[in-house]
């Protein structure tokens, strides 16, 4: 029995926290027909570094004419964002995120390799980042799976048959 003037107060239970200030942002762009994906790890998020991107899309997939579907990002529609010659930038209507394919590779990545992990390091969770990403990269089919919806794959080669 108890003998307070009450009963015990619950107790709050501690748990380690880690604020952090460092940011690291991962680029990516998936082809909806084959699953392939191309990404990159940059240190912004503007228009200098989309501009990195896009040329790096292109020059890894010289021979293709790329369809990017982009969403309202300030970087993403910026008058000094150039596209390559083989890439054309089709822009999503507002607050419509999930018809971007990209998006769903963002879920996907965030569930399988960072649900719950904690890291020591900017450094250490890029160097996981990274690894998430080439793992993505080199399974076609699983990434595939995930962006290759009936409507999208339909409406893309109703579009470029006729």
């Amino acid at each position: 029995m108890y003998a307070g003037a009450g009963p015990p107060k619950p107790l709050r239970p501690i748990c380690q926290g880690m604020l952090t200030h460092e940011y690291t942002y991962a680029y990516g762009a998936v082809d909806v027909c084959t699953g392939e994906l191309d990404s990159l790890i940059l240190p912004h998020v503007n228009t200098a570094c989309m501009q990195l991107f896009l040329e790096e899309v292109s020059a890894r997939n010289p021979q293709d004419r790329i369809i990017m579907v982009i969403d309202g990002a300030g970087w993403h529609r910026s008058d000094a964002l150039k596209a390559p010659e083989n890439i054309y930038l089709l822009k999503l209507p507002p607050y419509a995120p999930e018809l971007n394919p990209i998006e769903h590779v963002w879920d996907e990545l965030r569930e399988k390799y960072f649900h719950n992990r904690v890291f020591k390091s900017l450094d250490a969770l890029e160097d996981h980042l990274l690894m998430a990403l080439k793992t993505m990269e080199f399974d076609p089919g699983t990434v595939g799976s995930i962006v290759s919806w009936p409507w999208i794959i339909s409406a893309f080669l109703t579009s470029f048959v006729n």
